[in-house]
């Protein structure tokens, strides 16, 4: 299948590029911006993730887009749709990762909206849901800005964190938006 490229006011988030690779190596290994994961990524693991990313949108079209400042930087993360199999079947999570320089301009929930738009849209998903780690005040801020709800019920323990080793990044919060909702918030 064919990635499609979306738009926003200053955004372009696009398939990914090889030049991609090395500023994203960076970004993953960069302790800020991994604060909330259980460690930052080696070049081997960000060049493996990428492959995957890659996989998904050949298989179903979507996934998670590279995105770029229009005329100002040709890189800055990722803002897409994953499957979310492992916290409950069927889910499909909006998630973001940014370089520490491209936070607090407003991108994440920019970009994040236009990809609910293609979720619900395009893809015809009936939910979007999205999760972080207890302490990650600036995640639930995006998701409260781009319409998300808490829902308090669907918290869990994070099946691929290890208690032992990182018990504070166990517990996540979950948020999510159904469909009829967004629809309701667009008019």
């Amino acid at each position: 299948m064919e990635t499609a490229t979306l738009r926003t006011e200053r955004l372009v988030l696009r398939p990914w590029r090889k030049s991609d690779l090395e500023p994203f190596a960076a970004l993953n290994a960069d302790h800020v911006v991994m604060e909330h994961f259980a460690h930052p990524l080696t070049a081997a693991e960000t060049a493996d993730f990428v492959s995957r990313i890659e996989d998904r949108f050949a298989t179903s079209g979507w996934g998670l887009w590279a995105v770029e400042v229009t005329d100002r930087a040709p890189f800055i993360g990722y803002v897409g749709l994953w499957p979310a199999d492992h916290v409950e079947p069927g889910a499909v999570e909006v998630g973001w990762r940014l370089a520490h320089g491209a936070w607090g301009h407003g991108y994440a929930p920019e970009a994040a909206a236009e990809v609910l738009r293609f979720g619900f849209e395009d893809v015809g998903l009936e939910e979007i849901v999205s999760f972080t780690t207890t302490d990650n005040a600036n995640s639930r801020r995006v998701m409260e800005k781009i319409g998300l709800h808490r829902e308090p019920s669907r918290d869990f323990d994070h099946p691929r964190v290890d208690p032992g080793r990182h018990p504070h990044l166990v517990r996540h919060i979950f948020h999510a938006l159904g469909r009829d909702e967004w629809l309701a918030g667009e008019q």
